[in-house]
C-alpha cells in the first residue's frame, strides 16, 4: 500500500473561480488541478441568484452529479428544452454527457446551491446559442 498521498481540505475562502463559466450562475472550483490537487474527477460549488437562470450549455462528454444544499432548481434539456423537472434541497441531480441543458431559480428570494463532482479532472462547458430552444 502507498501512504504516500495526503488528505486536502479545500475551505471556501480557497476556491476558484477562474473555472470555467455559463452566464446567469456562478461556479466555483474546489477539487481542480488549479488549486495544486491531481485528481481524475473535479469538484465545486454551484451557485444560481434569485430569479436567475443559466445559458443553454452542456458538458462535453463529461458526466455530472450534483447534490443540492440549498434551494430550488428547476432543469430544462432536450432539444428542444421539452424536458423539466424540479429539484429541492437533498436531491442529487445525473446530467449525462452531451446533453443541453439550463437552470431556472424560480424563487426571487433565495439562491440554489449546489455540490458538484464532474468525471474529468478539468470541467468541460460548452455554452450554446440562446436561440438554441425555441
Amino acid at each position: 500500500m502507498d501512504f504516500s498521498s495526503s488528505i486536502r481540505i479545500v475551505s471556501p475562502a480557497e476556491f476558484d473561480q477562474q473555472t470555467a463559466q455559463t452566464p446567469g450562475s456562478e461556479r466555483r472550483a474546489a477539487i481542480a488541478p488549479a488549486l495544486g490537487i491531481v485528481s481524475a474527477i473535479w469538484g465545486g460549488l454551484f451557485v444560481v441568484a434569485p430569479g436567475s437562470r443559466t445559458g443553454i450549455h452542456h458538458h462535453g462528454e463529461q458526466e455530472t452529479i450534483a447534490y443540492v444544499l440549498s434551494g430550488i432548481c428547476e432543469i430544462r434539456w432536450g432539444n428542444t428544452g421539452e424536458s423539466v423537472a424540479r429539484a429541492t434541497a437533498g436531491d442529487f441531480i445525473h446530467v449525462p454527457a452531451l446533453l443541453p441543458h439550463m437552470e431556472i431559480n424560480p424563487s426571487n428570494t433565495e439562491p440554489f446551491r449546489w455540490v458538484v463532482v464532474r468525471s474529468t479532472s478539468t470541467p468541460i462547458v460548452v455554452n450554446l446559442p440562446n436561440d438554441t430552444w425555441p
